[in-house]
C-alpha cells in the first residue's frame, strides 16, 4: 500500500457499488497524487477498473488506488486499520442498499448499516484523529408528504433499512460539535447509472424492453405506474457527496434533482427508444406495492445548490439512455 507523507488518503467504504466508482473517478480528477483506498466485500478487480476507465477518460492511473476486503463488522479490525492508513477523508457508503431485502432480512440490515457506521467512527475517535467523514443516508427516512422534503421534513421510516438509516442519522446530529472530526449527513435520493445491478426498478424496465425488441413475448408486472420519485444520475451524485466531505462543515444535506417523475415517465422513454407501446407489455398488480409506500418522494435541494453551488446535470431522459446503451453495448460484446 503506497502511503505518502503530504498527500491526503481518502477511504471509501462500499467503493466498487455505483456511487463509490463515480467518487473515486471524482477524487482522481481533483487530486491525482491522493491515495484512494478502498474497502468491499465483493472486490472484482477486472470489473471495477473497467468501470473506472469507462467513468474516467483523462486519467488512467490507478497506482495510487488500494482495495481491502475489511470485516467492517469486526471492531477489532476497523480500528486496527484506521489506525494503520489514518484517513483524512472518509465516505461511508458501505451496507445494504435495497428496501426490499430488508424487509426479508431485517437482522443483517440493522447489524451492517448500524454497527458498521459506530465501528468506523468509534476508531476515530478513540484514535483521536482528525478526519472529514460523509454518512450516505436515505431519503426512505422521510415521512410521506406532498411537498419537496428538506433537511428538516419529517421523518417517518416503513423498513428496516430506513430506520437503521434514521438511527445513524440521529447519532450523526450529536457528533457534530466534535473539534477534529467534520461528519455529514447526505439524505440521497433515487439515483441510478449504467452500473446498477438488474434486481432495480430502471435496470428492470430497461432489461425487459430490450428483450421485448428481440422478439421475446412475456409482461411486465409493477405495482404502480403513477407513483412519483426524485432520480437522479450516480455521476452527479457523487459529485455532491465529494463537495459535502471537502467542506469542513458539519452539515446535513438533501442530495437530489428537485423534480419528479412518474414511473410511467420511465416507461414512456424506455420503452419508446426501441418504438414499443409500454401499455401493450406492462400488466399492475397493486399487491406488489410495498405496504406504506408513499406516493411521492421528491427533493428540495436549495441548501445544497447555495451553499456548495451543485446540482444535478444529466437528465432523466439522458440517464435512461446512458444505462440503455451501456446495456446494448455490453450484451452485444
Amino acid at each position: 500500500m503506497k502511503l505518502t507523507g503530504m498527500n491526503k488518503v481518502h477511504l471509501i467504504t462500499g467503493i466498487t457499488g455505483q456511487d463509490g466508482v463515480f467518487l473515486t473517478s471524482k477524487i482522481l480528477q481533483e487530486n491525482p497524487n491522493d491515495t484512494i483506498i478502498g474497502i468491499s466485500r465483493n472486490f472484482n478487480e477486472k470489473v471495477f477498473f473497467q468501470k473506472l476507465k469507462y467513468t474516467n477518460s483523462f486519467n488512467n492511473n490507478f497506482e495510487n488506488i488500494n482495495i481491502f476486503n475489511i470485516n467492517l463488522l469486526s471492531k477489532e479490525s476497523v480500528n486496527n486499520f484506521i489506525k494503520d492508513i489514518k484517513p483524512n477523508f472518509i465516505y461511508n457508503l458501505s451496507g445494504p442498499s435495497s428496501v426490499y431485502k430488508s424487509l426479508i432480512d431485517n437482522d443483517q440490515t440493522y447489524e451492517e448499516i448500524i454497527n458498521i457506521f459506530d465501528n468506523i467512527f468509534n476508531s476515530l475517535t478513540t484514535l483521536n484523529l482528525e478526519c472529514n467523514f460523509f454518512q450516505a443516508s436515505s431519503s426512505e427516512m422521510f415521512a410521506p408528504s406532498a411537498k419537496k422534503l428538506t433537511e428538516t421534513s419529517d421523518f417517518l421510516p416503513r423498513s428496516p433499512y430506513a430506520k437503521a438509516k434514521l438511527i445513524v442519522h440521529n447519532k450523526i446530529q450529536s457528533f457534530k460539535n466534535l473539534e477534529n472530526i467534520n461528519i455529514s449527513s447526505g439524505i440521497m435520493f433515487n439515483h441510478e447509472s449504467e452500473f446498477r445491478d438488474n434486481e432495480y426498478l430502471i435496470m428492470k424496465i430497461i432489461n425487459f424492453a430490450i428483450n421485448t425488441s428481440k422478439g421475446e413475448n412475456s409482461k411486465l408486472n409493477l405495482g404502480s405506474t403513477e407513483i412519483l420519485r426524485d432520480w437522479s444520475y450516480a455521476g452527479d451524485v457523487a459529485e455532491a457527496i465529494y463537495r459535502i466531505n471537502n467542506k469542513n462543515k458539519s452539515q446535513d444535506y438533501v442530495v437530489g434533482s428537485g423534480t419528479g417523475y412518474k414511473i410511467q415517465n420511465i416507461l414512456e422513454n424506455v420503452f419508446g427508444y426501441f418504438d414499443l407501446n409500454w401499455e401493450d407489455y406492462v400488466l399492475v398488480d397493486p399487491t406488489l406495492l410495498r405496504k406504506g409506500d408513499p406516493i411521492s418522494i421528491v427533493s428540495d435541494p436549495r441548501k445544497i445548490n447555495q451553499e456548495h453551488n451543485w446540482k444535478t446535470k444529466v437528465s432523466l431522459e439522458s440517464l435512461l439512455e446512458k444505462c440503455i446503451q451501456f446495456k446494448l453495448n455490453n450484451l452485444n460484446q
